[in-house]
């Protein structure tokens, strides 16, 4: 890929406050760190190899890149260990978390500029996940920390930044060349198939919506 030396160095410090975050939100938890640092190793060393770039066949191999988190994401909300792990995580820097769909979306959109995502997978598009990631640090603050919102307004702000994260993994999706392909023709998203962009769909998005998960599962307990 020709891409400027920043847009990698951001990206991967996104990559990297993304696990901090987690981290310091499950109480330093060694098993979220470790965990996420060993997934992250995983997927880094097969994308370098090029497998993701691969686009033909079915299943597609950038399921790869999602199914596992997400049956993680699952087993931890259904099993009762699981349960009992996510009750311990701290909203507020679950919510600071999100601070991280900052730089991804400037990465997005220099990827678009470098024609490795269509333009509709930015915020010049139809992505505005970007709102989330500026209005984060302030519902973390005044919301949580300083408990100047009502539940129902937290959880509205989770749903709506929920839409959000849809929006653009959907049409992500949409827009990658595989057997699911329905937009974007012209420039698909090829991007997240090389390393290190990998880590968005397999770390950086599970990542956030378990954020979101975590955080109305507490506020919903909240009477």
């Amino acid at each position: 890929m020709e891409l400027s030396v920043y847009v990698y160095l951001v990206f991967i410090a996104a990559t990297i406050a993304t696990v901090l975050f987690l981290y310091k939100a499950s109480g330093k938890s060694k098993a979220v760190l470790g965990v996420s640092l060993t997934w992250l190793l995983i997927q880094g060393i097969v994308s370098y190899t090029g497998f993701y770039e691969k686009i033909d066949g079915f299943p597609p191999r950038f399921a790869l890149l999602l199914l596992p988190p997400l049956v993680l994401i699952a087993w931890l909300f259904n099993a009762d260990r699981g349960r009992a792990f996510i009750s311990k995580f701290d909203g507020k820097w679950l919510t600071y978390l999100h601070v991280v769909r900052i730089p991804v979306e400037m990465v997005l959109f220099w990827l678009f500029v470098g024609g490795y995502v269509p333009e509709l997978m930015t915020f010049e598009g139809i992505n505005f996940d970007i709102l989330s990631g500026i209005t984060a640090p302030l519902i973390a603050y005044f919301g949580i920390g300083k408990s100047k919102m009502k539940k129902k307004y937290l959880m509205l702000w989770n749903f709506i930044c929920l839409g959000l994260l849809f929006n653009i993994v959907i049409n992500a999706i949409l827009s990658a060349p595989s057997v699911f392909q329905a937009q974007a023709y012209d420039q698909p998203n090829i991007g997240v198939f090389y390393f290190p962009f990998v880590w968005l769909p397999c770390f950086i998005v599970p990542a956030v919506l378990f954020s979101h998960l975590v955080c109305l599962k507490k506020l919903k307990s909240i009477s």
